[in-house]
Formats: structure tokens, sequence, C-alpha cells
């Protein structure tokens, strides 16, 4: 159709879930990393919600290309179905044999628990990941849960991703799947793209076709997000439609008014009501004038006292705010996170009973990020729940992360580290000193152990609290920013490479090799994007003058 025309590879407004195209938007960086969090700790379920068209199922599967190899999944797409059914898709998507005779829950789960028994013997981890996960029935819920039953004495043998729209949480709450609702341990509902994160997804997918990422002026963009309300999927339609438009009045440039036409073509059924309600509106307002004058020629010299109509119109509700919720729902404490007193002088000597100073239920994560704010000097009112939304509100973001003790040194910032007890039973604890080589963490006073002992615990899993030096969720080639100016100086402070261009706001070729060079140095993926990982890295290699860093003797 339009590709030649504008030189793309592809279409770049499928809505098909290609990975290829995913944007991975600050949400749904969050959500794949509640993903991978539920995957990695294992056992219980993980529950991703969002709207219709916002990228849960792309999202699944970018999941599916980033899993360990030692993980085995199931993926349902079609959850209409018994839960006889369900088993043996299930048995199906493993490749698990079983007698289609005689298909009964017993034969099913029975061929089931000794396929994980194996797996789990040859050191394989196996995930369920069903998608459109509120269309399931009470029972299928109910089996579904028996299948965390299977299990060692240590460890959940399987791990259940549901993958649902709003309805599912209103699904889950209900009183009669309490005992499923409990063994949920992350949970993310994915909201709708901002307007800046429109703007940029609709110039990501340009690029990803080979496209001139200008295409769509600003005025265009804003039309777009008005119109689809920040929804993945509706930018997608409402853009292809829109191209089609240019293409066919011979345009080189999206304008609004192309996307007008093109939201009234693809959106037609709201705008029929549209065309359909005003010349019934019209009519009624015509009869009741009539009637009205009639009314008062007929009554008015009767009656002189005036009748005033009101017509209330009810103002459809506004977007809510971003809701993320980061802890994990089981962790979550029911009560306010207590913030620690002043801390206490260290101790000289390690305390070796660091197990038993873990078996307290209130080293929890909003303890943590509370003690990490006041490390920042951030003010915690009375009664607030703390947790990354509110470090929100207060300017800073949570990095959850999965490292060594090196990387962690490495950023030379105070840390949240997860110690395990058992799958279900986490603490977290702040990690805010290194005393003689032995750590020292925050909770009603300063706490130094052994390294060893702290190590025996930690699973490598950590919560970093930062503040992004620039205001901007993505950096990519071919764009023209102010803040393109801020990559070049980080970038000529580690690779000491004083790259010369004539329009230095703008990200060439050569800057993106030189950043892909940087992301290769850092183990993260080198595609040339500067998202919150890369902004991160760059900002810990050249010192992090604005962040608290761990004190060091």
């Amino acid at each position: 159709m339009y590709n030649e025309y504008f030189h793309f590879s592809e279409l770049p407004f499928s809505i098909a879930p290609d990975p290829h195209f995913m944007f991975m938007s600050t949400r749904h960086q969050e959500g794949l990393a509640h993903l991978l969090y539920g995957i990695n700790h294992g056992g219980g379920f993980v529950a991703l919600t969002g709207e219709v068209g916002t990228g849960k199922t792309t999202l699944c599967h970018c999941l599916l290309q980033q899993l360990p190899e030692n993980i085995d999944i199931a993926l349902i797409l079609n959850p209409k179905l018994n839960a006889i059914e369900l088993l043996a898709t299930i048995c199906d998507e493993l490749r698990i044999a079983y007698d289609n005779n005689t298909q009964t829950l017993k034969n099913l789960v029975d061929a089931l628990n000794q396929y994980l028994i194996n797996a789990h013997a040859k050191g394989r981890r196996t995930v369920l990941v069903i998608d459109e996960a509120q269309n399931l029935s009470l029972e299928v819920l109910e089996q579904i849960r028996l299948l965390t039953n299977l299990e060692t004495t240590k460890i959940k043998l399987l791990q259940i991703i549901l993958v649902g729209q709003p309805e599912l949480k209103d699904l889950l709450n209900r009183p009669e799947l309490r005992q499923l609702n409990q063994r949920i341990t992350a949970r993310y509902h994915l909201l709708p793209l901002s307007l800046d994160e429109t703007r940029t997804y609709i110039r990501h997918r340009l690029m990803m076709c080979k496209g001139n990422p200008d295409l769509f002026n600003d005025s265009a963009i804003n039309k777009i997000f008005q119109l689809s309300n920040g929804i993945p999927r509706v930018i997608n339609i409402i853009s292809h439609c829109a191209l089609l438009g240019a293409y066919s009045q011979d345009m080189r440039t999206v304008t609004p008014e192309i996307v007008k036409r093109a939201a009234k073509e693809t959106l037609a059924f709201k705008n029929d009501k549209t065309s359909l309600a005003k010349p019934m509106l019209a009519t009624l307002a015509i009869a009741c004038l009539a009637g009205g004058l009639y009314y008062w020629t007929q009554i008015a010299a009767i009656n002189n006292t005036p009748v005033n109509h009101q017509i209330t119109v009810n103002s459809s509700a506004l977007p809510q705010k971003n809701d993320i919720q980061h802890l994990p729902a089981a962790q979550a404490p029911t009560k306010p996170a207590k913030v620690s007193a002043a801390p206490k002088q260290a101790s000289a000597e390690p305390d070796k009973k660091f197990a038993q100073w873990l078996g307290n239920p209130e080293l929890t994560l909003p303890e943590g990020i509370a003690n990490a704010l006041k490390i920042w000097k951030k003010d915690i009112p009375k009664g607030q729940q703390i947790d990354c939304d509110y470090a929100k509100k207060t300017g800073l973001n949570c990095l959850f992360a999965k490292g060594n003790w090196k990387d962690l040194m490495a950023y030379n910032r105070p840390a949240i580290l997860e110690f395990s007890l058992s799958p279900d039973n986490k603490r977290f604890a702040l990690l805010s000193a290194i005393n003689n080589g032995q750590p020292t963490f925050v909770f009603d006073g300063n706490h130094t152990f052994s390294l060893d002992d702290v190590l025996s615990f930690w699973d490598g899993y950590y919560v970093l609290l930062w503040q992004s030096p620039i205001p901007v969720q993505m950096l990519y080639p071919g764009q023209t920013s102010p803040h393109i100016i801020w990559l070049r100086q980080q970038l000529s402070a580690i690779d000491g490479v004083n790259g010369n261009s004539n329009n230095p706001q703008y990200f060439d070729a050569e800057l993106k090799a030189r950043v892909i060079n940087f992301q290769r140095a850092h183990h993260l993926t080198p595609d040339g994007k500067v998202g919150m990982k890369t902004i991160f890295h760059m900002d810990t290699a050249t010192g992090a003058s604005g962040s608290p860093h761990l004190k060091q003797d």
C-alpha cells in the first residue's frame, strides 16, 4: 500500500503482537520486571491486568524471549475451557503423554505431577501462562489453585501467571476465590501510555521499519493521543489509517486533519452514534419547544409562575493516575510502614546472629523503602503507606534488579536487599554502609553482620532508589532533543571521546555506536536506545553526584 511511498521496510502499525516492535515504556518495563520477578522466585501466582489493547499479550511474548534456558513454559491463549480440557491443553503444551480415551482429572493431574517432579530433578522449572484469564470459570480457577499444591518440601513445582483485563481483579476478589487471591505473590496493572510515551511510541515504530520518525507532526500526535486515550492498539489503528490518508493525498507529513478523518473511519461506531444522536436531539428539542409554547399560551394567563428546567449532564470519568503496585501483594503490610528511629552507633564486631535477626517479620520492603527515603532526606508523613509509588511522588525511581555482590559494590549506593527464608517468606533490609568489609543494615539502628552470613541468605535481588538526571524515559537514534547533549557529555566523561557533531542535539549513528559499546560493557541489551537502565548505569559510571553513597571506612 504505502510502504514504498514512505520507504518503509514493513507496515509500522500492525496490531499483531510482534515483539520486534515492542515499545518498552516505563509501565511495560515494570510489568515485565514483575513477571520475571514472579518467575525467578517460583511458587504461587503472578497477576498482570490491563485494559484491552494496552499490550498485555505482546508483553507475554516479550517475556517468552527473555526466559532462562532451564524454564519450560505452557502458554494458554484460549481459557474458555472446562477443568479437564484445561489440564489436557497444559499437558499438550508441555508434551506430556496421557491416555486420550480416559481423560479424567486424576489421570491428567497424575501425569502433570510426574512430569513436574522429573523436570525438577533435572534442574528445570515449569511456568504456566494463561492469557485472557478473566474468562476462566470459578471451577477452573479452583482447579488451577490446586495445581500449586504440586510441590516438594521446599519449592512449588509450578509457577502460574494470570494475564487478563481489569475484570480479572474483580473476579479474584470474590470471596470464594480468597484462597487463590492470597497466593498471588506479585500483581501489576498495565496502564495506557502518557502523551510523551505516545509520541515516543509512534516514532519508535516508524524507526523500527526504517521510516521517518517525524512523519507525524506534534499536533497530529496530540490528536492521536486524545482519540486513543493512550491505548497502543487504538494508536496503531488510527495511525495506520492516517498513513493511508496521507498517501492518498500525496502528503509526506500526517496532520491533525488527516488523523481526524482516519479516526472517523476507523472508530466509525462512535461517530455513527453521534450522527444519529444529533438529529434525534434536534427533533426532540423542536418538539419540546413547540409543546412548551402551546402550553405557555394556554396556561400563562392563569399561572404566571415561571418554570425553570435544568438539564444535568454527567461527565465521563477522567483517567485515573498511575496506580502501579510495586510490592508483591503477599508481602505488603496492612499497617503503614514504620519509620526507623535515628541510627545507633554501629558495632565494631560483626553480629553472628544474622539468621535470628532475619526472623523479624517487620523487615518488609516498605520498611526498607522508608529507611532509604530517610537517607535521601525525604519527608514521610505519618500514616502514609510507603512503597515505590510513594517514592515516585518524591521524585525518586525504584530500580528492581538482580546481580552479584561485586555489581552492588560497583554501584556504591544504598540498596534494599531481599533475603529468602523460604519461597514464600521474604525479608528486606537497607544496606547503608560497609564496615571493615562487613555489610551494615539500617533497621531500628545500625546492624553489622558477617558478609558470609549475609550472602548465604541473599539470592541476588535488590531495589535501588535513584533520581534520574534527566526527565526523559527514552532516547533513541534519529531523535532530536536537548537531552542528547547530556548523553554526549556522559559518554565523553566515560569513554574519553569528544565526538564532533554539527547538531549536538541529534542522536546520530556515531552516537548510537558509542551507546552500544557502553551497553555491552555493562551487560545491558545493546540496542542503542537509552532507557532508564542505561541512564542509571551512565549516571553511576560518572559518579552519581546527586545520590547518597554507601558509607565505607
